[in-house]
């Protein structure tokens, strides 16, 4: 059954190489980030390494009621994300924060995907142009983007004062679910321009995925699931 999946992708791959030869249309390729190039969420890792382990266990204890709430979608995700953000980093002065974001950079090296780094890797060998859509802070991606020579970043930013103090609030809206479609199109207008491959993990890339086409569910530790409701050359 694996050998017959395998096959599968690797023929369709092919197939799909073909035909963005002969149309010649930009590729543009979408990875979400968390548990889709890294093995952990970042969020959780980024706060253990500010704020420290019995910070951060003291903090959801505290959000336990919310976060409950919102697995059950009682309360949006959000919200309660933009909350607990709140907890942990308001009145940062942004410049410490974006330190922090160059600092973790290292951290996030040891929770990379190896699949998935062969994955991006072999896109941008063939020029493509890779793009990170992610829910979580653009502050702390983008300087691990830049050090992989990936330029764009789409992400959660996040919103300061006069005083350069992190206000505890989103300046977009949370890049997640049908967010990750409306960003990409905000950066990337014309859609007839360019083929859209995108690579995700959760229920906030399905939009994301569907949107694509070629589109790319991704089981634990960076197993391929094809999922893709799209295809050229009209391939079922």
């Amino acid at each position: 059954m694996l050998h017959c999946r395998l096959v599968d992708y690797i023929w369709y791959n092919y197939l799909y190489i073909i035909f963005i030869l002969l149309v010649k249309k930009e590729t543009i390729v979408a990875f979400d980030f968390d548990g889709t190039l890294t093995t952990k969420d970042t969020l959780i890792e980024f706060i253990a390494f500010t704020k420290g382990r019995w910070r951060l266990y003291g903090g959801f204890l505290l959000f336990s009621p919310l976060l409950i709430a919102m697995r059950l979608k009682l309360l949006p995700n959000w919200k309660v994300k933009q909350w607990l953000f709140s907890y942990f980093f308001k009145n940062t002065p942004i410049e410490i924060f974006d330190k922090w974001g160059t600092e973790f950079s290292t951290i996030v090296d040891q929770m990379l995907c190896p699949k998935m780094m062969e994955v991006l890797q072999s896109h941008k060998n063939k020029d493509d142009s890779v793009v990170i859509v992610s829910a979580s802070i653009e502050n702390w991606i983008k300087p691990w983007a830049t050090k992989m020579g990936i330029n764009t970043v789409i992400a959660t930013q996040i919103e300061t004062d006069l005083e350069h103090q992190i206000t505890g609030k989103f300046l977009t809206k949370n890049c997640y679910g049908q967010e990750k479609v409306n960003r990409l199109l905000e950066r990337f207008p014309n859609r007839n321009d360019y083929h859209l491959i995108a690579y995700g993990d959760s229920c906030g890339d399905r939009e994301m995925i569907k949107f694509a086409e070629h589109g790319v569910h991704l089981l634990d530790a960076g197993n391929i699931d094809i999922t893709i409701k799209k295809l050229p050359l009209n391939i079922q």
